[in-house]
């Protein structure tokens, strides 16, 4: 493993033109283009597709194309959770989906980040990344943002365009830019 590959999965400054880090986004691209022009009704050739391509998928979850994600591998998916059309899941880091999780269109789980004090190394390219954990029996609206390092308790619910910028408990429902808790479920 690169240097550069080792330092994105330790949430350190690195650079994704590594060419490690391009081969394993092109694999990645290749797989989801093959995803993405299967034919409806073609259920076992899409598990078959994901199975290969995230580090886990957990038995009843199923993705809709149009899917997009950078690695693949970074991204676990719990047992019967769903993820809707035109999902874009930058996995730098590990993203990780609970149970039972339900997860509407045009959603966005992003773990990239780039320097904003250092003005020098995000023109050279750095960037750096934070994980992703969402909780069991969560349900995301359509077209929620989820930042990078933001974690979401189990049984909470995320309102339609919301944008996820801090942590959320358990129970509760939340919305709004930058989505904050509404109230206790």
């Amino acid at each position: 493993m690169g240097e550069d590959k080792n330092r994105m999965l330790r949430g350190e400054l690195y650079r994704d033109s590594d060419v490690e880090l391009v081969a394993e986004r092109r694999r990645c691209q290749g797989l989801l283009d093959t995803f993405n022009s299967t034919a409806a009704g073609q259920d076992s050739a899409r598990r078959a597709i994901l199975e290969d391509l995230l580090g886990d998928i957990g038995e009843g979850s199923w993705i809709m194309p149009r899917f997009q994600c950078d690695y693949g591998y970074l991204i676990r998916m719990g047992s019967n959770s769903f993820l809707n059309y035109d999902a874009i899941v930058l996995d730098c880091a590990p993203v990780t989906i609970g149970d039972d999780v339900s997860i509407g269109p045009r959603a966005q789980l992003l773990t990239a980040l780039h320097p904003m004090e250092d003005h020098e190394l995000r023109r050279q390219r750095w960037e750096t990344a934070a994980p992703i954990t969402i909780g069991d029996n969560v349900w995301l609206g359509g077209g929620v943002i989820v930042c990078p390092g933001v974690t979401i308790g189990s049984n909470t619910v995320v309102g339609a365009g919301s944008v996820v910028t801090r942590s959320l408990p358990e129970k509760v429902f939340a919305a709004g830019n930058p989505a904050r808790v509404i109230r206790g479920l």
